[in-house]
């Protein structure tokens, strides 16, 4: 006897039945959504758009930690008694977010175990992200870390959400990303245009041929 499967967990579905009790709110571009320093009160999670987390050093440097996109969570460091936010969240284009109250979202991943596994799921996976972000910091070069970044805001290798054009993107963010000079930046997509691995036909296209820079050696 053939034993059935379990149907997936549908997180769009289970996630539309708190959102009576939440907040789903609408952003336009470069709205913050929250600020350093804020309370750590609420965890987040993007319906539609992209958002841009940064940190501000004591010194007023500004750096870029993450860029975010449909289907990622965010603010979530309170559920582990972090008392204020870390870092800056901030739309960078049009955006739908739902936000989830902390006493919310620890009741949902109490009474749900499909969607506790799930979020989970993600916790490691941003994990892993950051350490490879880690790695690339300390071992690759600048025109690698910029190749990567530029598949990383297509959502490259990630079934079913490949995404050819790169949201509106200043190449000083692009800079602060890779820790580099905007010059540099410039001067590296430049070379990725004539070589056929990016172009700017109605907006930055990635081509997945730039995977050809990452691996290199």
């Amino acid at each position: 006897m053939t034993q059935k499967r379990a149907a997936p967990f549908a997180l769009g579905t289970y996630l539309a039945k708190v959102r009576g009790a939440e907040t789903v709110k609408e952003y336009r571009r470069k709205h913050t959504i929250f600020s350093q320093g804020s309370p750590a009160d609420a965890v987040f999670y993007i319906e539609k758009g992209k958002v841009k987390l940064t940190v501000l050093s004591a010194r007023g440097k500004e750096a870029v930690v993450a860029i975010l996109g449909s289907g990622d969570f965010f603010g979530e460091g309170g559920l582990a008694g972090q008392p204020l936010r870390m870092a800056t969240a901030t739309s960078m284009t049009e955006c739908s977010i739902l936000r989830i109250k902390k006493e919310t979202m620890i009741r949902m991943l109490h009474d749900e175990r499909a969607f506790s596994e799930l979020f989970m799921s993600y916790l490691l996976s941003r994990n892993t992200r950051i350490e490879e972000d880690l790695v690339d910091q300390l071992f690759n070069s600048s025109e690698k870390r910029l190749a990567r970044i530029l598949l990383l805001l297509t959502r490259f290798g990630k079934e079913g959400q490949h995404e050819l054009v790169v949201p509106r993107i200043s190449q000083e963010t692009l800079a602060e990303m890779v820790g580099t000079t905007r010059s540099r930046v410039s001067f590296f997509m430049n070379k990725f245009r004539k070589l056929g691995l990016i172009d700017y036909n109605g907006g930055l296209h990635v081509h997945s041929s730039l995977l050809s820079i990452v691996l290199h050696d």
